[in-house]
């Protein structure tokens, strides 16, 4: 799936850097290589061409309407923060699923992409993409020009190779050795630029599925038992417009923009990726970046809590206009932010005690206390998918006298502390998060739970090790969120293949058999209808289980930015979830710097002249009842 980019394999870079045991010839091949070769290497050898079917109806995109302004310029440095540094640079094994891995992910194109706005297919490393009648297989022209960064060819083989890859043991990553093995049935080599991909299935929306990445073989070839230490910290060969250019562990990673990448003029890509380098420093307190990004050592920060937008924003360099400020409604799927409880854990082993916690989170109330009525209730984790999403189910609501009927019939009774008790045992939790801004919204729950006899315990924990711990299933309550797609993915999260085990994202370690068996079905299905009405029975299955208390939704980005970051005229996309991200292929790079507009604040700052201040409302994709 190149759009769900938890699916694909995402490798960036060109050379092995600190911290590698070797660099990394290209192996050469061991047989004779197939005959006319058209990159004129012998790589590819003991490799045959498969027979390319006839009758194909090739098709393209070079109409839809871009997305990028004419205006925009080449150049500078964008700096932006890390809380923390990431664990590794491998996208897939232990370690690998951190929130830096996006920026990894997002220079690595897939063969097809979805236009932002349209929802149409639009060409990445294909020009031209087919259908097969067997509604399992889909045929793609690659596009001649393109080419990893250490600049050779990208070819069909590429795309073979990251079945082999991702089929293997030795990356050690169960998910996708599942994907690329129960999904994805082969990849058909018909010449060095045409190839075709086949599902193991018919599937609704074939192209979500099919339009896979390459994985460059000539680097990571031999794949053994060493993957994981082997390529910790490799920056791997990418097709994307940036590659890691330099990092030093703990304090920052630095991409730097290829001069001379050869989709740059490409109708979807021209005018985008503008700064000449990207800079992540890891600063790791999120008031500390608030205090480096007035002192204009960032470039942009991130107002979603009601207290930076409505309070801290009342600055001098917000006041006199030296920093823009936008609120900007999007429309897409929303994360899954919540509570997620581990059934592993004995407390929250029995499904009553489970929703006795769900009645006992107040999460209304955080919402008008803290976050100021800005955002929504979210109603459960697969929101915004349209009509696979059932909209008929309802959060639970905190209700003290549920909890405590539930409680009571279990032969619970209230201890002296106001906590319930049974047979020495206690309804205490502890719930672990990442960043110092939700200690009030957690507080607040806090305060609320003990009301209805439970009580939480705060541990908050660097964001790696945060993410480690849930992922090694160490936790009681999870505070987090997963990232979206464009259709559900269940099997990942909610299957009892993931569960009881480490390193998945299975981390209610939910086990139910009903459950299961929706997913699989969801999964063999090959009626489109059928599949949305599958979708909509899993959530209520997974509403049911109440492993999962969902928190919050915001649509909508809110960020200061300083005046010589400029935006195109439309601002964002609907998909746009950051209008300063660098480097997504869908909607990233839409930015640039103006040097003479630095200069002059630059200037006006230090002769103390003020400026109108700005703030901008966007509400061209605003969906009907989003807040005002």
């Amino acid at each position: 799936m190149p759009f769900l980019k938890l699916l694909c394999v995402f490798l960036v870079g060109v050379t092995m850097l600190a911290g590698c045991s070797e660099n990394r010839d290209a192996p050469q091949a061991e047989q004779a290589s197939p005959s006319s070769l058209s990159t004129g290497e012998n790589e590819l050898a003991g490799r045959a061409y498969a027979a390319m079917p006839g009758n194909i109806h090739w098709l393209t995109n070079d109409t839809d309407p871009v997305y990028a302004s004419s205006d925009a310029r080449k150049g500078g440095l964008f700096r932006a923060a890390l809380l923390s540094f990431p664990m590794t640079f491998r996208v897939v094994g232990p370690d690998s699923n951190g929130s830096f891995r996006s920026a990894i992910l997002d220079n690595q194109l897939s063969l097809i992409n979805i236009h932002p706005n349209t929802g149409n297919i639009i060409p990445e490393l294909a020009t031209h993409w087919a259908f097969d009648p067997d509604k399992k297989t889909m045929y793609f022209k690659l596009d001649k020009q393109a080419r990893w960064s250490d600049g050779r060819p990208v070819t069909g083989w590429d795309f073979a190779y990251t079945l082999t890859f991702m089929r293997s043991e030795h990356i050690i990553a169960p998910w996708y050795n599942d994907y690329y093995t129960r999904e994805i049935e082969k990849v058909m080599v018909y010449d060095d630029y045409t190839i075709g991909v086949k599902s193991t299935k018919a599937v609704p929306d074939l192209h979500l599925k099919l339009g896979i990445s390459p994985t460059p073989e000539h680097f990571f070839h031999p794949l053994d038992k060493d993957f994981t230490s082997r390529y910790n910290w490799a920056v791997v060969p990418n097709t994307g417009p940036y590659q890691i250019s330099e990092f030093k562990k703990g304090r920052y990673i630095r991409f730097a923009r290829k001069k001379d990448w050869w989709a740059k003029d490409r109708r979807y890509f021209k005018h985008r990726f503008n700064v000449d380098t990207v800079q992540y420093s890891v600063i790791r307190d999120y008031n500390l970046q608030w205090e480096y990004f007035k002192k204009a050592e960032l470039e942009t920060f991130g107002l979603v809590q009601p207290k930076y937008w409505y309070d801290k924003s009342k600055t001098r360099a917000i006041e006199n206009g030296y920093v823009h400020r936008i609120w900007f409604f999007n429309d897409l799927p929303r994360p899954s932010h919540g509570m997620w409880l581990n059934q592993d854990k004995e407390i929250f082993s029995e499904q009553y005690r489970r929703l006795a916690f769900a009645h006992a989170m107040n999460i209304d109330r955080v919402i008008d206390k803290v976050l100021r009525g800005d955002y929504f209730r979210l109603a459960q984790p697969f929101f915004g998918y349209g009509e696979y999403t059932d909209i008929t189910i309802s959060p639970r609501p905190y209700d003290v006298k549920k909890v405590q009927a539930l409680m009571t019939q279990q032969g619970w009774h209230r201890g002296d502390d106001g906590i319930w008790s049974r047979e020495g045992q206690r309804f205490s939790v502890t719930v672990t998060y990442g960043y110092d801004d939700h200690m009030p919204q957690l507080v607040v729950l806090k305060e609320e739970a003990r009301k209805a006899g439970i009580e939480l315990r705060l541990e908050k924990l660097d964001p790696s090790a945060m993410f480690k711990k849930f992922l090694e299933k160490n936790h009681d309550v999870a505070w987090m969120g997963w990232s979206t797609g464009m259709r559900p993915s269940y099997w990942q999260g909610w299957h009892s293949d993931n569960a009881h085990k480490p390193q998945t994202n299975n981390i209610t370690n939910t086990d139910d058999p009903k459950l299961d068996a929706l997913i699989d079905q969801y999964r063999e299905s090959l009626d489109e209808a059928e599949r949305i009405r599958l979708s909509r029975e899993i959530q209520n299955s997974i509403h049911e289980v109440c492993a999962y208390v969902p928190t919050f939704m915001v649509p909508y980005v809110r960020i200061a930015y300083w005046r010589w970051l400029k935006l195109p005229d439309f601002h964002g996309t609907r998909m746009s979830d950051n209008l300063f991200d660098p480097f997504s292929s869908t909607v990233g790079g839409l930015f640039w710097l103006d040097p003479v507009i630095y200069d002059d604040t630059v200037s006006k700052m230090k002769q103390g002249i003020a400026l109108p201040p700005v703030t901008i409302i966007d509400t061209r994709f605003k969906v009907t009842g989003d807040p005002p």
